[in-house]
């Protein structure tokens, strides 16, 4: 067991973010080797009262830093120092060995900005009405519902709670028992692997795409197979060419509201040849509407979930995560009935319920209105924050990118001039104090490269979004 000793002095720097300046103070403990690899940290309370500040600066702080790698949460344990970090030992009063700084030389004394693939600002989040809802769920009376386990399709409340907003925000003629409540969307794409597709078959996805999903088909023993995405999303000309070639393919994954990476929606036409396709070829059909809240401009766009019909073999998958913070692992899935049965049995073979008192808690939110609050009161803030994004990267990187704006998502996809090669550019800004994901890490077929950048704004604020785009534009002409 780690000790949590070790006192944390905050250096504040004004031009900064106070949880920035706390994830840097806590950096320089561990270069300075007070805080070792697997050294727990204090918890967010106890160090909260140590330094005067919010509770949910302290959060941040760790989260940003866990983000990074630097820390790793570990379930009813706590939060740790890295292990994987090297054992710097304490430094002395002499000069630093350059066995000290050598193997974290290319961070910087700061934590560098990211750019997300799409995160939501976990210090947008309704904190307060969260642990408003959260007291009441493990209150003497919401205990009650503790002294057992719970059902394993997730908490009847927020069941019946998601039906309904579902229902009025997707289009989606569902009840409580038609939806599994699942620990994120990863959750959800793992166990409706696992459900629909046998060893050795073969699913297609788009390309580029979202290497997670991939990761949880072949986890569940799937093949892979790329499915190509133009400017439109899905090209569906060549996505029937692919099935003619494989006739293996059981399942298609497609992300249609924003598509993943390129934040493009397919148009209703090729949503109609999609449902159409699958009907005819008798596929399952994998839909992650993983940001379907925000939509800046347009008119609604309802999922292919809200089309299909009652023997279509649909899965819906959701995230609540997207609404409120990463760490807040909640996700569901609604569709056919036969594979939510399938889902479900798997989920309690692994994961026997959910987190009860939460799943209690965001029932509260959702009925109260909380949610929906948030939603349209985030839904300004990233507006602005697109806007201003596109704004910065016109003025500072002219001629060596082009992109267009998004009408919803929460991330631009910013292609780089084929003279310039994105992964070299995402490495220079590492070095400069910026992580940003390329094209080319989002490719399922290597041979051909997306020389292109998927840029989250959301987490970012104004001053760090400037900043960002300053950071990227330094390391274009470094």
């Amino acid at each position: 067991m780690g000790r949590s000793a070790v006192v944390i002095e905050l250096i504040e720097d004004s031009s900064k973010a106070l949880f920035i300046n706390l994830a840097g103070s806590i950096i320089r403990e561990i270069e300075r080797g007070r805080l070792k690899p697997g050294d727990r940290l204090p918890g967010t309370r106890a160090l909260a009262q140590s330094l005067g500040v919010h509770r949910n600066t302290i959060d941040a702080a760790y989260q940003e830093l866990i983000l990074q790698g630097w820390l790793v949460a570990e379930a009813s344990r706590g939060t740790f120092v890295a292990r994987d970090l090297p054992d710097l030992g304490v430094r002395t009063w002499g000069p630093p060995r350059k066995s000290q700084t050598s193997p974290l030389t290319r961070h910087s004394a700061l934590p560098p900005l990211r750019f997300s693939d799409g995160a939501p600002d976990a210090r947008l989040m309704p904190g307060v009405e969260l642990a408003r809802a959260f007291r009441r769920a493990v209150s003497a009376a919401g205990l009650k519902r503790l002294t057992g386990y719970g059902d394993p399709r997730g908490a009847p409340p927020l069941r019946s709670a998601l039906a309904r907003y579902l229902e009025a925000e997707r289009g989606l003629t569902i009840d409580a028992d038609d939806l599994l409540v699942t620990r994120g969307s990863q959750m959800a794409l793992f166990l409706v692997a696992g459900a629909a597709l046998q060893p050795g078959e073969a699913i297609a996805v788009e390309d580029p795409g979202y290497p997670l999903a991939w990761k949880a088909f072949r986890a569940a023993g799937a093949r892979v197979v790329s499915a190509p995405v133009d400017a439109q999303g899905l090209d569906i000309d060549r996505f029937e060419q692919l099935l003619d070639q494989e006739p293996g393919v059981r399942a298609v994954y497609v992300t249609p509201h924003h598509q993943y990476p390129t934040t493009v929606t397919l148009g209703a036409g090729r949503r109609l040849r999609l449902l159409e396709i699958a009907r005819r070829r008798d596929l399952i059909l994998i839909e992650d509407d993983y940001d379907h809240e925000y939509r800046f401009e347009g008119r609604p766009v309802l999922p292919l979930a809200a089309r299909a019909l009652a023997d279509d073999r649909v899965v819906h998958i959701g995230s609540v995560s997207k609404l409120l913070a990463p760490a807040l692992r909640i996700g569901y899935a609604t569709g056919h009935p036969d594979l939510i049965a399938r889902m479900t049995d798997l989920r309690e073979a692994i994961d026997r319920q959910g987190d009860i008192p939460l799943e209690h808690a965001l029932a509260k939110l959702i009925e109260e209105g909380d949610l929906g609050r948030h939603a349209r009161k985030a839904r300004k803030i990233y507006e602005h924050r697109r806007d201003l994004l596109a704004a910065e990267i016109t003025a500072q990187l002219g001629d060596a990118v082009a992109f267009d704006s998004p009408a919803g998502g929460l991330a631009l996809w910013l292609k780089v001039a084929p003279s310039i090669d994105a992964a070299a550019w995402a490495e220079a800004a590492e070095r400069v104090g910026l992580l940003l994901s390329h094209g080319g890490q989002l490719r399922l077929d290597q041979s051909r490269p997306a020389n292109a950048f998927r840029l989250g704004f959301a987490s970012l604020d104004d001053a760090e979004l400037r900043r960002a785009v300053k950071l990227l534009r330094a390391a274009r002409l470094a």
